[in-house]
């Protein structure tokens, strides 16, 4: 159940389509000085460090981040979420990476707050840590819970200022995340029916998730689904050839965002000649 630790993976592709459209979201949302919530029902450690043994024992951000690094002619969304990351880098090296707490803490107001759910023993104390180094602002908007994002999340819904983002995204390293996804995708739009949910899903070689896609596409809530493939899957049916993101109640600016930053996302990240990507919307 504890064996997953998010740090393997800090950076890569996934999280590189993951957090720029995270980014472009919390932007909309300040838009409008009304305040809202952020809610992570699978917060992670906030901050990675990229020299660390973890980071490194596979390497990922290489196939991620670094390609991204010193690219010409990147597009504004990509430009965004760079400017991002190079917040917590100020020496100009990509040493740390951002989570979505991190990422949702860069974005908050004075009246916004923060909802961190992370099961993980370990990673809960390494987030509550980090944290802490952030400062007296963060603690004061931020609850962590060590705690089952998907039970937790229904306490936390409708949000008191009926502004609202739910980023949900499991490792799905049990097959059982597929379900309780979309079960709380649903109980969460009962409770908050306007609410924006960001759904993050990994493309594997796995049933459940077509299954999951199909599900979520059936919504009659708007909705904005992007997919990012860099590579064929492997023979044996293992690793991530890809992920996808699934908005319910998106920004409107959202769909002409990916349209312009798919193409170019793909052709940067891709690893063969198998790569490409989706987009897809349901209006209002």
């Amino acid at each position: 159940m504890f064996s997953y630790r998010h740090a393997f993976h800090a950076g890569n592709h996934a999280d590189v389509l993951k957090h720029a459209v995270f980014v472009h979201i919390l932007d909309y949302y300040n838009r409008k000085d009304n305040p809202y919530w952020v809610i992570d029902t699978h917060a992670g450690a906030g901050l990675y460090d990229l020299r660390s043994d973890w980071a490194l024992k596979n390497g990922e951000f290489v196939d991620g981040l670094d390609k991204l690094l010193g690219a010409a002619s990147m597009p504004p969304m990509i430009e965004r979420y760079l400017e991002e990351v190079q917040h917590f880098n100020p020496d100009g090296v990509a040493n740390f990476y951002p989570g979505s707490p991190w990422l949702a803490l860069r974005a908050l107001r004075d009246q916004d707050r923060l909802r961190l759910f992370e099961m993980h023993p370990s990673e809960a104390d390494v987030l509550r840590q980090n944290l802490k180094q952030q400062g007296r602002d963060a603690v004061r908007q931020t609850t962590l819970y060590q705690a089952d994002g998907f039970d937790g999340l229904k306490s936390q819904l409708p949000p008191p200022p009926r502004r609202g983002i739910t980023i949900i995204d499991p490792s799905y390293e049990d097959k059982q995340d597929y379900r309780k996804t979309l079960q709380a995708v649903h109980e969460g739009l009962k409770r908050f029916a306007t609410g924006c949910f960001a759904v993050w899903y990994p493309l594997v070689q796995r049933r459940e998730v077509q299954e999951l896609v199909r599900s979520l596409e059936r919504l009659k809530t708007p909705w904005v689904h992007a997919s990012l493939t860099v590579r064929k899957p492997t023979g044996d049916g293992f690793g991530l050839h890809g992920s996808g993101m699934f908005v319910l109640n998106p920004p409107w600016t959202l769909h002409a965002e990916l349209d312009a930053t798919l193409p170019w996302l793909s052709a940067t990240l891709k690893q063969d000649d198998r790569a490409g990507f989706t987009l897809k919307q349901q209006a209002s």
